[in-house]
């Protein structure tokens, strides 16, 4: 299934949703250690970045120093789509909101600082009202 290109519709149908919970990113040298569940796993050469609840990382011992919202854009977008991190990135950026995407197969996913997920999810529904 084919997702979504046109940037505008793209824009205008994002519906950000905040997922529950406080996420780290943390890296391990070998795979992902028992009990741990990550949202988010990529593989670099230096180890294996994983992304997962704060809860997870702190009983596993796992050390982190940012914690993020997961914030989901419910629009299904197509991966080879121009213009939708960029315009995600500007708005968040004018307010000085880091912000760590992952494009996932459906959905676009944002990780932005926890303390800050409001703002950030009320700056995304005001893009996609100008959409």
């Amino acid at each position: 299934m084919t997702g979504e290109r046109d940037l505008a519709k793209l824009l205008g149908g994002m519906r950000p949703r905040l997922n529950p919970g406080c996420y780290v990113f943390t890296t391990v040298a070998g795979g992902v250690p028992p009990g741990v569940s990550p949202v988010v796993t990529v593989a670099e050469d230096e180890g294996l970045t994983l992304v997962l609840r704060q809860e997870e990382a702190d009983a596993a011992g796992l050390a982190y120093d940012y914690a993020a919202a997961w914030i989901t854009l419910r629009v299904h977008s197509a991966l080879e789509t121009v213009g939708l991190t960029a315009a995600v990135a500007a708005v968040l950026a004018r307010s000085e909101l880091s912000c760590n995407v992952v494009a996932g197969f459906h959905h676009d996913h944002l990780f932005v600082p926890h303390e800050r997920a409001e703002e950030a999810v009320t700056l995304l529904s005001s893009l996609a009202r100008e959409g």
